[in-house]
């Protein structure tokens, strides 16, 4: 069995296609510091063509000529990119007007909430987003992007910014259609733009955190005490505890406000005006139950699992870990090394409970030893910078001093 049917396509020319060749209409989305924003929507008439950047922040249309077009970059994605802590020390400051923001870039930045004014309840909004209990921030997206060709009559009050680039009966080729793409919340520009951004750089010695560590049955309890020692004008990590339960929390220098609550973990978030000397001070102390048999410095560690761990003291950005010290103080103890996995440099630390000799060595996966590092310590904390491995994957790290040995694992990217 067969049949047909006979139909009529009508093909109009709506845009005047037909009319002549087309008209080249590109530009470029960067950062103010000239980095190209990566994977921008640059959407065309409210939906009738769009483009993603690429690595370099570049897009291009082919269009028809003599149309009046709209050209609208969209980004709303990990709002977290480059927001941290020290965004909110640097905010705090122009607040007080001890040190004010001082481009309309970052004040754009600084306006989390989009209230066109900069203010607490722009750090409430941006401390959410770093604890990870917010995924956005309030009636604002994650990018915001400024015509490159707009210049702010007053940089402390921008706002009223052109967002949009409009052309009425184009007819001419155009690759400068330009935007200053804006990451929100980010007021110092860490954020990474593209896969090519680097990553943000530490300039300051590893910050320490200091508790006490002891033996735990099931079914016991520990009350743990985070101190400093150190003077900060801000600090933010994770801290997860494994084969732990949480009890209770009793706020010390970081109050509820600078805490989130997850599964397995806190993540905390604390800064100040100016720097603070922590010397002596209970940064908070948690109460612990014990699910199982452990050791608390073999469970409770620092990381940035959820929320990155750093401190800033003034303008330097620090790593942050958790050194543990026995209740005796007469326990060898080796840490995970940090950060983990890590790629170029790391840090193993180590508690030795006198003065003595130890080696640490370190090895691949067959057993190949990669480095030795035998030394003369002294009693208390130790720690060694590991670089240049030029290894990757699984590596394996061991302690020997006196009768102690322990190994521990960790991972080394490309």
């Amino acid at each position: 069995n067969q049949d047909f049917a006979t139909v009529l396509l009508d093909v109009q020319d709506n845009m005047n296609a037909c009319d002549g060749a087309p008209v080249l209409a590109a530009g470029a989305i960067n950062t103010e510091g000239s980095d190209g924003v990566q994977d921008v929507m640059v959407d065309v008439n409210a939906g009738l063509f769009y483009d993603m950047t690429d690595v370099e922040g570049a897009f291009g249309f082919d269009l028809s000529s003599g149309g009046d077009y709209s050209f609208v970059p969209v980004l709303d994605e990990n709002a977290d990119n480059g927001v941290t802590t020290f965004d909110i020390v640097l905010i705090t400051r122009h607040i007080l007007g001890i040190d004010l923001l001082d481009n309309a870039y970052q004040m754009i930045a600084a306006d989390a909430n989009n209230s066109q004014s900069v203010s607490t309840l722009d750090i409430v909004a941006i401390r959410k987003v770093i604890l990870q209990l917010e995924d956005g921030f309030p009636n604002n997206t994650s990018w915001r992007f400024v015509d490159a060709d707009h210049a702010f009559a007053n940089p402390l009050s921008p706002w009223g910014f052109p967002e949009v680039i409009n052309f009425n009966n184009m007819n001419d080729d155009d690759d400068a259609i330009d935007f200053i793409g804006v990451k929100i919340g980010d007021v110092n520009g860490s954020a990474q733009a593209n896969l090519m951004s680097p990553a943000e750089q530490r300039t300051g010695s590893m910050v320490y955190f200091t508790a006490e560590s002891t033996n735990l049955k099931a079914g016991q309890t520990a009350t743990v005490v985070l101190e400093s020692q150190d003077k900060l004008s801000g600090f933010q990590f994770t801290l997860d505890y494994n084969n732990l339960e949480l009890i209770s929390v009793d706020n010390g220098i970081i109050k509820e406000e600078n805490i989130g609550y997850h599964d397995g973990a806190l993540t905390i978030s604390w800064n100040d005006a100016a720097k603070k000397d922590l010397d002596g001070s209970q940064l908070i102390t948690l109460e612990f139950l014990a699910t199982t048999d452990v050791n608390l410095s073999e469970n409770l560690v620092i990381n940035s699992r959820i929320t990155k761990a750093e401190a800033y003291a003034g303008n330097v950005i620090s790593d942050l870990s958790l050194n543990f010290a026995s209740e005796a103080g007469e326990a060898y103890m080796l840490y995970q090394n940090e950060p983990n996995p890590t790629k170029g440099m790391t840090e193993i630390g180590f508690y030795l409970p006198q003065d003595g000799k130890a080696t640490l060595s370190i090895k691949d996966l067959s057993g190949n030893t990669i480095k030795v590092i035998e030394r003369e310590y002294s009693k208390g904390y130790n720690s060694e910078i590991i670089s240049d491995l030029n290894v990757s994957g699984v590596l394996y790290y061991t302690l020997e001093s006196g009768d102690f040995t322990a190994t521990k694992k960790m991972i080394i990217l490309e």
